[in-house]
């Protein structure tokens, strides 16, 4: 059965099944045309990481090869979480950015998530124009193009140090604890980029499990409770102060108590928000769906909490315009 979805975040589908090389070139014409129509003086350069997905090679080449076809130039970020290749996209001043990750959807799945020049997830208006050149397809037929080149970037420890430079980050009080602390890399980047973190962070004993780097998932990618029962049981064993599980592009994260029982991922946020709200001020923007335990601890501080629609970008609008 073929499984293709199309939507203004993307494409995504079963490889070889749906999503397919003419998918691919198709959708990567479409982007790249967009990123050089834009109206602004960065250069044209696109950047491009992946999961650790086994179609995930042959999809890259495909997707840098149509890309430098039309003239731009191709950052390949490698093996590299999705929070990751967005922060390579405003280092490198890139006119935009693909992540080549189907998030937690099987293995058999990979999907090209798209970023603007401002690392942020298309909005409505930018991937309905992505869209429509996707299923119409013109390519430029010019004399003059002069193919772009390809070119390796390694953007992780750049990633980290941009963590640590964050207010109130302090992995000497972090080191003084003395935490073990288990991750699930589920054996794919969340297994590269947790560890240097948690390293970099003061964390001295790291318990990596689901480490090989392979896109053959340990378990299903979703962290849902029911999917790490092994993961929780491993907590338990090794007396850890803390179980962290990613998904396959460590965009999401998952947390295990020192009891080894699953925090609810509605909780994360609020956790977040009530270190932060402990010192500094401010709005929170979330999205409707999420728990209404975010509002119970901003009326503790006093603060406003606005609900945008659901969609990553969404939320990121409503930040800029509450600045939140």
């Amino acid at each position: 059965m073929r499984m293709l979805i199309e939507s203004i975040s993307g494409v995504r589908g079963i490889y070889g099944a749906g999503l397919d090389a003419l998918v691919l070139v198709r959708y990567s014409l479409a982007f790249g045309q967009f990123c050089l129509n834009q109206s602004n003086d960065l250069p044209r350069r696109v950047v491009v990481g992946r999961d650790a997905r086994v179609s995930g090679e042959v999809c890259m080449q495909i997707v840098a090869s149509t890309l430098r076809s039309i003239g731009i130039e191709v950052v390949d970020a490698g093996l590299a979480p999705t929070p990751t290749v967005a922060m390579a996209v405003l280092f490198e001043k890139a006119r935009g950015g693909i992540v080549l990750s189907a998030s937690h959807n099987p293995e058999e799945w990979n999907a090209l998530k798209l970023l603007n020049h401002k690392s942020e997830f298309l909005s409505p208006e930018e991937g309905a124009a992505v869209m429509a050149m996707a299923r119409h397809p013109e390519p430029p037929m010019h004399q003059d193009v002069v193919p772009g080149v390809v070119r390796a970037g390694e953007y992780l420890d750049r990633h980290v140090d941009a963590i640590l430079d964050l207010p109130y980050c302090q992995p000497g009080a972090i080191a003084s604890m003395g935490y073990t602390v288990v991750v699930d890399g589920i054996n794919s980047v969340g297994a590269l980029a947790m560890p240097r973190l948690l390293k970099r962070l003061g964390v001295g004993n790291i318990k990596l499990i689901n480490g090989d780097v392979t896109g053959r998932f340990a378990h299903p990618a979703e962290p849902l409770p029911q999917h790490l029962h092994g993961t929780m049981e491993y907590v338990r064993e090794t007396g850890a102060d803390l179980g962290l599980v990613v998904d396959p592009d460590a965009d999401r994260l998952a947390l295990i108590d020192d009891r080894g029982d699953y925090v609810s991922e509605e909780l994360t946020q609020v956790i977040a928000a009530d270190f932060l709200w402990r010192r500094r001020s401010g709005p929170y923007v979330t999205n409707l769906s999420s728990s209404r335990a975010i509002d119970d601890v901003a009326a503790r501080y006093g603060m406003p909490v606005y609900r945008s629609a659901v969609g990553e970008i969404n939320v990121v609008k409503m930040m800029q315009q509450h600045d939140a």
